[in-house]
């Protein structure tokens, strides 16, 4: 078993893409980064602890390779957007790939330099790859939370931005 961490924004949102692939055997929502140990939601929220919102991902690569990983990722986000996604502005919901080892970080390079020259975007791939750090899990009510409150995590999906994103970049005729 691997680990994988990504950012994109409200990790509410970054749940359900991965969830219920084959070889992929847990999801946490979570944060990563910043300078306080064991931050809540409330801390990170405030935008001041340099933390992020995260999900970390245990996937058997055997089954399903970090590449695939890779191909979920990026149509979840507008990766030429480097400080936030959508309406969600603050530091903690800046989009990065998190490395966990030098073959990831290579796969990372390597998926963001693909998805620059593809032509679809016309501004640069501004989306850091950056070596994972300490993840600290988010409290539990943010588990599993678009099954958890599925009317609220619809709202804020759209509030948020994230629709208008995935239909603005990623949406094929």
């Amino acid at each position: 078993m691997q680990k994988a961490t990504f950012a994109g924004g409200c990790f509410w949102c970054m749940v359900s893409p991965f969830e219920e692939q084959p070889g992929i055997h847990g999801i946490l929502s979570g944060y990563m980064g910043g300078t306080l140990e064991n931050p809540t939601y409330e801390q990170v929220l405030t935008g001041e602890t340099g933390h992020l919102e995260v999900v970390q991902i245990t996937f058997d690569p055997a089954i399903f390779p970090y590449e695939k990983l890779l191909e979920l990722y990026w149509p979840q986000i507008d990766p030429t957007d480097a400080t936030g996604q959508g309406n969600d502005r603050l530091s903690q919901y800046r989009a990065a790939i998190l490395y966990h080892n030098e073959q990831q970080r290579e796969l990372a390079l390597l998926s963001k330099e693909e998805l620059g020259k593809s032509g679809r975007f016309d501004k640069p791939i501004a989306i850091e790859i950056e070596e994972a750090t300490v993840f600290y899990p988010a409290e539990e009510y943010h588990q599993n939370y678009h099954r958890k409150n599925p009317e609220y995590y619809k709202e804020s999906r759209i509030y948020s931005g994230r629709e208008a994103i995935i239909d603005k970049y990623w949406k094929t005729e």
